[in-house]
This record gives C-alpha cells, structure tokens and sequence, in this order.
C-alpha cells in the first residue's frame, strides 16, 4: 500500500507514540514498588541522553528524508529507514528478552523504561507536529 510522504509522517507519530506510551506504562507499572528521587532523578537522565542524543536527531533525519520524497507515494512502512527498522527490532526484542528472563531489577526497568518510553513518546509528537507543518520548509 502506497501512501503519500506526508503520510508517512503521520504513521510514523502513531507507532512512535503507542510504542512510547507502552514503554511508559511498563515504566510506571514498575515504579509502584520503586517511586524514590533517586529513580525519579534517573529517568530524566534517561530521558534526556535519549531525546537529546538520538531521538530528536532522528525525527529531523526522517522527517527530511521522507519530505525529500516529494509527490511520489511511498510505501506505508517507509517512515523508517533499514537501519532504524533493525534497531528497533533490536530494542524490542532486547527488551522483552531483559522483562520475561528478569535480566534487570525492577527499578532498572522503572527508571529507564520510564525515560526511554518518555522520549520515544515526545518524538511521536515531533513527527505529528511535523505532519501538520508538511508543507512548511524542511526541519
């Protein structure tokens, strides 16, 4: 199924931000038994090395890429590229791996997957803004 580039942007908000709100939850479920500053304080480092190191990078590097498309339609799993389709398959399998082995206390996975989750999340909502700014100038 092909889709307009402009559309890729809005399938890439959607799976960006359900991914970051069940990465989230995950986080928020763990931190029942874990709410400390110390976990608190941690998931905005977390948060912070994710947006601000990959995510927020990699929403523009799409976001440009998909918009270099122009008015040819692409096919609807384009908003990724390879790459980034093989290090999501990574992390998500890298992640059900750590939760069903319990490969990390339960604090690990309420402070990460909270600021993991937390950024994914805001970059859902990059590429949203960026789809409805579609025909502004490149990011």
């Amino acid at each position: 199924m092909k889709v307009k580039s402009r559309t890729l942007l809005l399938i890439a908000s959607l799976v960006w931000m359900i991914a970051g709100f069940n990465i989230v939850r995950i986080g928020f479920e763990a931190y029942r038994d874990n709410l400390t500053m110390l976990n608190v304080f941690l998931s905005i480092v977390v948060f912070c090395l994710f947006w601000f190191l990959i995510f927020s990078k990699l929403v523009i590097k799409h976001t440009n890429r998909i918009k270099g498309y122009g008015d040819k339609k692409q096919l609807f799993i384009m908003f990724f590229d390879l790459k980034s389709f093989m290090i999501m398959a990574f992390m998500m399998v890298f992640g059900i791996l750590i939760r069903s082995f319990d490969l990390a206390p339960e604090f690990f996975i309420a402070f990460f997957y909270t600021g993991l989750g937390t950024a994914l999340f805001l970059a859902g909502l990059l590429f949203g803004k960026n789809y409805l700014e579609y025909d502004k100038k490149l990011v």
